[in-house]
């Protein structure tokens, strides 16, 4: 299993992967799931990928061998608008599962993939689209301004919260991160490292990319000042009603009585004759 998701902000697109991928329980490795075509100036494209490892690796060499052909009139690098690139790359993918079906058809393995496309080409805004295994897709919206594969549950409450059209690119990023933070704590097939690319409306390229490690700073920082808050957050929630009166009952249950008043004796009158000494 994986858990990969896109992001779309007036600012631009944040995509954010894990690479855990498993063929079993005791045979778990480490697979780049997000793949990047620059072509700076004129086209930026980022596939993330879930499913079928071998049916995303077939589909990802196809389109790297199109794009550098000279030869080829349908490309990565062909297409004038983005949902064509998404039709075709969606044709690529069916291609490919095809001819992975021919191969696997005895073992009973799924070679299904799903794909989500983001970039962007010079002259049209960014976009985002998901790829689904019958090579149809659907963009994001402003109502829903990402899109999700893989173990998507554990990590989208805190996208449906916050993310709006109008969120910053680096407050996006960050809910992405506790996306996959949240998938990671709560499910075992998705696993660190994390991937994580950041492209800005108009520049035409990845604008920010890294790789988060278990022991990264900023990854550490997130993790734990994530779980902090979100533990604080519940304790200052409202009280249920009985909670003021049991508190008000324990703390009564707990006072010590006041003691009364020292009574303190009148200093003597130094010229009062009554209070020397004999």
């Amino acid at each position: 299993m994986t858990y990969c998701v896109g992001i779309e902000t007036d600012e631009g697109l944040v995509f954010a992967a894990d690479t855990r991928t498993s063929a079993s329980f005791d045979d778990v490795r480490v697979y780049r799931k997000m793949h990047i075509f620059e072509y700076p100036g004129d086209r930026v494209f980022v596939i993330m990928s879930a499913g079928n490892l071998a049916t995303t690796q077939l589909t990802i060499s196809r389109l790297m061998h199109d794009a550098e052909d000279a030869r080829s009139t349908r490309s990565l690098r062909t297409f004038t608008h983005l949902y064509e690139v998404a039709e075709y790359v969606g044709e690529v993918l069916v291609a490919s599962q095809i001819r992975m079906k021919d191969e696997a058809q005895q073992s009973g393995v799924s070679v299904q993939s799903t794909l989500i496309l983001g970039g962007q080409i010079d002259g049209e805004r960014p976009g985002l689209y998901m790829i689904y295994p019958l090579g149809n897709c659907i963009a994001t919206s402003p109502e829903t301004p990402y899109l999700q594969i893989g173990e998507s549950k554990y990590g989208k409450p805190i996208l449906d919260r916050i993310l709006r059209p109008q969120t910053t690119l680096e407050d996006a990023a960050r809910c992405a991160l506790v996306s996959l933070d949240s998938t990671i704590r709560s499910n075992l097939s998705v696993g660190l490292p994390i991937d994580i690319a950041l492209i800005r409306a108009g520049d035409l390229k990845v604008t920010q990319k890294m790789r988060m490690e278990s022991d990264t700073p900023l990854y550490s920082e997130i993790h734990e000042t994530w779980s902090r808050k979100l533990e604080a957050a519940v304790h200052s929630l409202p009280r249920f009603p009985w909670e003021p009166a049991r508190a008000e009952e324990e703390q009564a249950s707990s006072s010590v009585p006041a003691l009364p008043p020292r009574r303190v004796a009148p200093r003597p009158d130094p010229g009062d004759a009554s209070g020397q000494q004999q």
